[in-house]
């Protein structure tokens, strides 16, 4: 008989990279590791491969790439804050991330932020425009 509170050897990797936030559902998670989205010491898992203490994680989410240590292990989703205990995050990851960000941001500002489709005004401005260099 088995003690259903103790602590497993090894999780499934989407079950922990659910567990430890890194995606919304379960569903997101095996489909990130199924798309090369996660390494797993160095290697490319399956989405039922064993997770244990220590092992390597490098996750891929959008832009941001986070490079993890395994430091607790758990199949069932909590809060952030016992989510953030189960791995730690290297501090060459964090530089790079922090990094990335502020370069993201920094395109963000110059990039003129369009919403839909133009009126009919300005529709109307573009043709106008557009006349103007074709005459000159």
């Amino acid at each position: 008989m088995t003690d259903r509170n103790a602590a497993p050897e090894s999780v499934r990797i989407d079950k922990w990279l659910w567990a430890a936030r890194f995606f919304k559902t379960r569903t997101l998670a095996t489909d990130a590791v199924e798309g090369g989205k996660i390494k797993l010491n160095g290697e490319r898992p399956k989405p039922a491969k064993a997770v244990k203490i220590g092992d390597q994680l490098e996750v891929r989410s959008g832009a941001f790439t986070f490079a993890i240590s395994v430091l607790a292990l758990s199949d069932k989703r909590g809060p952030a804050s016992v989510a953030a205990t189960l791995y730690s995050e290297s501090d060459a990851s964090q530089a790079a991330r922090k990094i990335l960000a502020e370069q993201l941001r920094a395109n963000a500002a110059t990039t003129p932020f369009v919403r839909g489709r133009p009126t009919k005004k300005a529709r109307r401005d573009i043709i106008r425009f557009n006349d103007d260099l074709s005459e000159s």
